[in-house]
């Protein structure tokens, strides 16, 4: 496992942009599928982007408005978030996940990420 910190998060107007990172722990994060969910209010917890050895890939409502990336020099993953909506206000978790290649029917479920941050909130307002 990999100790993660997030960070970045805030109050942002409907329309703008934040970037999360999210800091592991660790001499062997880059050999680490990186997850980023989210948690809304009286929902639950959603996936929202992952980057792995197969590439990236993205939730319908974060497609062509989030970008998730990696350093693997800096042990850091962030997400890029453009064009932020009411709707994206929630917490924000990385975790990890230590099988890369992986069908999208489980890598977007929480059970498989093995390592999680405590979470960073976003909150989008009007």
């Amino acid at each position: 496992q990999v100790q993660l910190v997030e960070s970045g998060g805030g109050l942002v107007q409907a329309g703008g942009s934040l970037r999360l990172s999210c800091a592991a722990s660790g001499r062997t994060f880059s050999s680490y599928a990186m997850g980023w969910f989210r948690q809304a209010p009286g929902k639950e917890r959603e996936f929202v982007a992952r980057i792995s050895w197969s590439g990236t890939s993205y939730a319908d409502s974060a497609k062509g408005r989030f970008t998730i990336s990696r350093d693997n020099a800096k042990n850091t993953v962030y997400l890029n978030m453009n064009n932020l909506k009411l709707e994206d206000t929630a917490v924000y978790y990385c975790a990890a996940d230590p099988t890369n290649y992986r069908a999208s029917s489980y890598y977007t479920r929480e059970g498989v990420y093995d390592s999680w941050g405590q979470g960073t909130q976003v909150t989008v307002s009007s």
